[in-house]
């Protein structure tokens, strides 16, 4: 009788990996990046360099327009796949090894439009948090979210998948020194409203009718207080006394939609 033919195991880093798990980090240099929306959006990327994707049927399927001629595909099944990503993350029958995103400097992304605020995260380090705030700032047309390079999470596969494949559509500028960006904003045009819960006065009511930089603080310590000193406003956002804080990604997607809603109300007086 034959002996039934063995499954064949991943090649190369996949089948080395300690314990059988991944740790969801790429190889030197490379992002891995997993879940349909997230690799999709890195695919459709013309920025990015894609080394390798690993790969359901399924999730192939899943994928919206068909890969080019000679793309280098590996075949795996869903528990392949979970060897190569962290624990317990939703690859969705897709990951993808690629070029981390260019690096962008603040004065790329500074336009002065009013209806595209600017995205401002002080110490938020969850991935993610700021993965879910990527999101909301490009739902909501903002033209770019600035941290400061030392006090932020690094791209991942993690942070990715919570941007939902925002990732690859809104830019993202790491800076040295986030007071010296903000006195950047300020020459170009932008009025800086730091959000905080002690503030007297509500985000409606120290929105301008020009350009915006919206400033958002790690959940708990907020702002640092120099942050804070190069607003010129703070404000808050009127929840009820039943919560204490919103989650800062959840504030950031209120505050974003508060500067839409503004441009639609100035369009229809």
């Amino acid at each position: 009788m034959a002996k039934p033919e063995r499954k064949r195991a991943l090649r190369g880093r996949a089948g080395r990996m300690k314990g059988g798990r991944g740790s969801g980090r790429a190889s030197t240099g490379q992002v891995r990046l997993w879940g349909r929306h997230a690799v999709e959006a890195a695919l459709k990327n013309p920025d990015r360099k894609h080394q390798k994707l690993w790969a359901t049927p399924e999730g192939i399927e899943s994928l919206d327009g068909e890969l080019p001629e000679h793309f280098p595909v590996e075949h795996a099944s869903a528990a392949d796949l979970g060897r190569l990503v962290a624990r317990d993350a939703p690859h969705q029958g897709l990951v993808l090894e690629c070029s981390p995103l260019d690096e962008l400097h603040l004065e790329d992304v500074m336009h002065g439009a009013a209806e595209r605020p600017l995205v401002v995260l002080d110490q938020v380090t969850d991935p993610h948090n700021v993965g879910a705030i990527i999101r909301s700032a490009a739902a909501f047309g903002a033209a770019a979210v600035v941290t400061q390079d030392r006090h932020a999470p690094p791209e991942s596969g993690t942070l990715a998948k919570s941007a939902s494949g925002a990732l690859d559509t809104v830019p993202w500028v790491r800076v040295v020194n986030l007071a010296r960006a903000l006195e950047d904003m300020a020459n170009a045009g932008y009025w800086r409203i730091g959000l905080a819960g002690e503030a007297e006065a509500t985000l409606s009511e120290a929105l301008p009718t020009g350009p915006v930089a919206l400033v958002l603080g790690a959940e708990g310590p907020g702002m640092r207080a120099n942050i804070a000193a190069h607003c010129d406003a703070l404000a808050k956002l009127p929840i009820t006394s039943a919560v204490e804080s919103l989650n800062v990604s959840n504030a950031a997607a209120i505050s974003l939609y508060a500067v839409a809603a503004r441009g639609i109300e100035t369009e229809g007086e």
